[in-house]
């Protein structure tokens, strides 16, 4: 029984498990398997970078945390759908993060930009 490469279609010469002709062909079927996969997380992850530097630049202060405006978090292209994480206070607090840095809702159109840092 002859057998031909998943990816160019050229006859196997080999093992009778063997799928591709080589590392070229083996490669260009995987990177085609994975391509939608792979676009969709890279946006997202482009998204959640943008919003860490963001954050990261609004609150760049020693106390590591500021007061902004949502209109001044959109005008930087500030995307409030993506986030890593929720982190609810004590006292009811429901804070955004994308990775270390995170916002809270404030009143009026106000945010709270922190950045949390670990304790060891």
């Amino acid at each position: 029984m002859e057998r031909f490469c998943s990816d160019c279609g050229e006859k196997l010469v080999g093992r009778a498990d063997k799928k591709f002709c080589n590392d070229q062909c083996r490669n260009n079927f995987n990177n085609k398997v994975n391509s939608d996969n792979n676009s969709v997380m890279r946006n997202i992850n482009n998204i959640l970078r943008k919003n860490r530097r963001i954050m990261e630049e609004i609150a760049s202060n020693e106390e590591g945390k500021a007061k902004t405006t949502g209109r001044k978090l959109k005008e930087k292209g500030f995307n409030f759908n993506y986030y890593t994480h929720i982190y609810n206070t004590k006292t009811g607090n429901t804070y955004l993060f994308c990775y270390e840095y995170g916002y809270l809702a404030l009143d009026n159109d106000f945010y709270m930009v922190v950045k949390r840092i670990e304790n060891n």
